[in-house]
């Protein structure tokens, strides 16, 4: 399936603030590129170019029809703002229906696992999408990946999906897609009445100068006595007001 789209033929590589301008008029700056002619800027409107991807998909073809005339092409690259996820610039590869291209394909998980569903597993995704290649008019929107009949410690693997005729894989055929693991549980431990916890009495008494170093039979720190004849705290105090 073709999608016809109308596109505007820009003159040159727009400036930031032209290329603004077009965005904020929700047009999208674009460019085509690839076969036997010359690269060519275009611009077009991002509804558009958003409602035939719904209704082709990620790899629809599309004819571009322009004054200078048309284009037959994918979308090769669509870049988009990080934070609206609104695209902002367009990449178009020209095609010919009866030449193979590479595309990536989404993958498309289907069904439940009962490995999840009754055996208290997680389903880990390795691979969300599929490097194949194929003529454009063969080239799949998704392929479908069933996991209604995977268990624990099962597993789907490239080689195991359903394609259509005349796709090639790109990718490794015993790469995993899904696998259904055991899910991990942590374990928190319950502190036991009365147990002493590690660094508690230091916390709780931090050393000072006078303890320092000094513990009785039983290991617990103790102050130290002060010397013969060395002054007291306190009376080390007063000499200090007495000397003000």
């Amino acid at each position: 399936m073709e999608i016809t789209l109308n596109v505007e033929v820009r003159a040159e590589k727009g400036t930031k603030k032209v290329l603004s301008t077009l965005r904020a008029a929700s047009t999208i700056p674009a460019v085509v590129y690839g076969g036997t002619k010359a690269p060519i800027l275009l611009a077009l409107s991002e509804k558009d170019l958003m409602a035939a991807r719904k209704k082709g998909g990620a790899n629809a073809i599309l004819r571009l029809k322009h004054a200078k005339g048309e284009e037959t092409v994918i979308v090769k690259e669509l870049q988009r703002h990080p934070v609206t996820d609104r695209p902002v610039h367009a990449d178009f590869q020209r095609i010919s229906l009866t030449t193979k291209i590479e595309a990536k394909v989404p993958l498309n998980i289907v069904g439940e696992a009962p490995g999840v569903k009754t055996s208290g597993g997680m389903m880990s995704i390795d691979m969300r999408e599929l490097r194949i290649k194929a003529l454009p008019t063969a080239i799949p929107q998704k392929i479908d990946v069933d996991v209604s009949k995977l268990e624990l410690h099962q597993s789907i693997h490239v080689k195991d999906l359903a394609l259509g005729e005349g796709v090639e894989v790109l990718d490794s055929m015993d790469a995993a897609v899904i696998r259904i693991v055991l899910a991990k549980v942590e374990v928190v431990a319950e502190p036991v009445p009365g147990a002493v916890v590690e660094g508690a009495v230091a916390a709780a008494e931090p050393e000072s100068a006078a303890t320092k170093g000094k513990k009785d039979e039983e290991g617990k720190l103790t102050k130290e006595a002060p010397k013969p004849g060395a002054p007291a705290a306190d009376a080390k105090k007063e000499s200090k007001k007495e000397g003000k």
